[in-house]
């Protein structure tokens, strides 16, 4: 469809030293862009432990500075090719790779690491809205997405009218596939969710714990929806631990 190869715009790039031990890719959620890690970025690269850490963040498709098109579906086949086409391209499965999305960026980075088996080292999902078969059967749960798209719209009344983010919420947020490959997935994975969140339907993580307790561990924080101090404290935890491990 496309003459070159589909690439996410990088946005940000940093290590503090020439050849980091890991690699963290950090991908945003719906009707946002890769900005909304700014400040987490802030506290990860001015904390010591983590000098060895290079960051990198892109816009996907359809947000921020990557690219807008009509001929793109905005589901999983376009956001996943454009990602492994930028990793590839700048070589960062060549150092231990970490994965951290955020909201519908969870499910991006879970699929990925379920598509391209063997690349992924850890998964970090913070606030991850995970719904079940019974969700979606339940009249209610469509009221809940018309007052999460109307909240969206107060920031941005034309954003219901764009194809990337409808697309993006219909292929991608209300994927019925998504809980499965959770439930399913073979790569450590660690849920970061806030008390206080009520887009993700947290209900559903102790059957999804219950479901895959070899791979997947979740960490509970007093906040929202959104990356705040709260998340980005235990993130450096995380990263901690993974540069301690003697496999790093």
């Amino acid at each position: 469809m496309f003459k070159k190869k589909l690439t996410l715009k990088k946005t940000h790039d940093f290590s503090a030293v020439k050849n980091p031990k890991l690699v963290v890719v950090m991908i945003h959620g719906i009707a946002s862009d890769s900005r909304t890690f700014a400040n987490a970025l802030k506290y990860l690269e001015g904390t010591t432990s983590l000098k060895e850490v290079r960051f990198v963040t892109f816009d996907l498709l359809g947000s921020g500075k990557s690219l807008k098109s009509d001929r793109l579906n905005y589901d999983y086949n376009d956001q996943l090719e454009a990602l492994h086409n930028s990793i590839e391209k700048l070589h960062l499965g060549d150092t231990p790779l970490v994965l951290i999305g955020h909201s519908l960026g969870t499910f991006i980075v879970t699929r990925y690491a379920a598509t391209y088996k063997g690349t992924v080292k850890k998964l970090i999902l913070i606030s991850p809205p995970v719904y079940t078969e019974k969700d979606f059967d339940n009249p209610a749960f469509d009221k809940g997405i018309k007052m999460f798209k109307d909240a969206v719209s107060l920031k941005n009344r034309k954003i219901l009218d764009e194809k990337s983010f409808n697309n993006s919420m219909e292929h991608i947020v209300l994927d019925r596939k998504n809980y499965k490959v959770l439930a399913s997935l073979k790569v450590p994975t660690v849920l970061i969710y806030g008390s206080l969140d009520q887009i993700i339907a947290s209900y559903n993580y102790p059957k999804l714990l219950k479901d895959n307790p070899k791979y997947l561990t979740a960490i509970k924080t007093e906040g929202r929806h959104g990356i705040t101090h709260d998340k980005y404290v235990k993130i450096v935890n995380i990263l901690e631990e993974i540069l301690n491990a003697k496999d790093i």
